[in-house]
């Protein structure tokens, strides 16, 4: 069992309630997702807006289903804001994740971001010049080792509508910045990206895995010069392993392959009026932890 590679396995809250789009959430309290989540098997939850920012208040509702935080979004405008204002702006989640013993910060890139624009066509996402890319991954990296010096590292979240959405944006970003990479394999897939070429490029900095996985024929169908990353959602482009298109026992055997450790985290926002949490963490949970077994890890209560 030493020699094997070791895994935790988490989830995101986004399947019950989503934050973006408060249509796609059910009524459920906190109490309710997490216990749900435990009892679908996985160890960790990222945070969401039902968390309180406080672990005084969260850390004894955590320790009673036996879930620890295992990351959680931050909003970033470092693309078009100042250094020191996003140091004051991430000090609070930086503190609480602290105590909470969080393994990172997902840092999310929302300046001139269309994706949480319901009526901005994904056509219309932004663009930087190769100038403007250096000058963006300078500012990245400067707030990255920031933040790692203050004892809490950020994994950096390619994504849909951002300005870091493609494979070819990822790697000209990865070019001219240190920061940690957050490998989501369904964004990557929206995108256009081949999920095995990133890994194989980019396994070095990665340092958390979302997995995400998609429907193909929601997204091959959609109009991008008309329909916008939200709109996506609401058809229907993401959902759990094993219940989408994705080949994930691929994707991990790449990250086995290459000494990945660490958690892998469901991400999977969509209807939970059609796809109901409780039995999608279910089904999600039961074919991550067959995938990540057959690939060698040991995986951690």
């Amino acid at each position: 069992m030493s020699d094997m590679l070791h895994a935790q396995l988490g989830i995101a809250p986004i399947a019950w309630w989503n934050d973006d789009l408060p249509a796609l959430s059910e009524d459920v309290s906190l109490e309710t997702c997490l216990a749900e989540a435990a009892e679908a098997g996985f160890a960790g939850m990222e945070t969401g807006r039902r968390f309180p920012m406080d672990m005084d208040a969260l850390g004894p509702i955590l320790a009673r289903y036996g879930i620890a935080v295992c990351g959680g979004w931050f909003s970033g405008e470092l693309l078009d804001g100042d250094l020191e204002v996003e140091k004051d702006r991430i000090a609070r989640q930086m503190d609480f994740f602290k105590a909470a013993g969080a393994p990172c910060i997902v840092y999310g890139e929302t300046a001139r971001s269309i994706q949480g624009e319901k009526g901005t066509p994904l056509q219309r996402k932004p663009r930087l010049d190769e100038a403007q890319m250096a000058a963006y991954g300078r500012r990245m990296s400067d707030f990255a080792d920031w933040c790692s010096d203050q004892g809490m590292p950020l994994a950096y979240h390619h994504h849909m509508g951002a300005v870091v959405e493609t494979e070819d944006e990822l790697d000209r970003f990865m070019a001219v910045s240190s920061v940690p990479l957050l490998f989501d394999a369904g964004h990557m897939a929206f995108a256009g990206g081949d999920n095995l070429r990133v890994i194989d490029h980019h396994h070095a900095r990665i340092s958390h895995v979302h997995t995400k996985d998609v429907r193909r024929s929601v997204i091959d169908g959609l109009d991008r010069t008309r329909a916008s990353f939200l709109d996506a959602v609401v058809d229907g482009a993401f959902t759990v392993p094993g219940d989408g298109d994705l080949d994930f026992g691929a994707i991990i055997r790449a990250l086995a392959s290459h000494g990945y450790e660490g958690w892998f985290v469901i991400e999977a926002e969509q209807d939970p009026r059609l796809n109901p949490p409780r039995e999608m963490a279910m089904k999600g949970y039961a074919e991550l932890d067959r995938l990540v077994r057959a690939a060698g890890y040991a995986v951690a209560s």
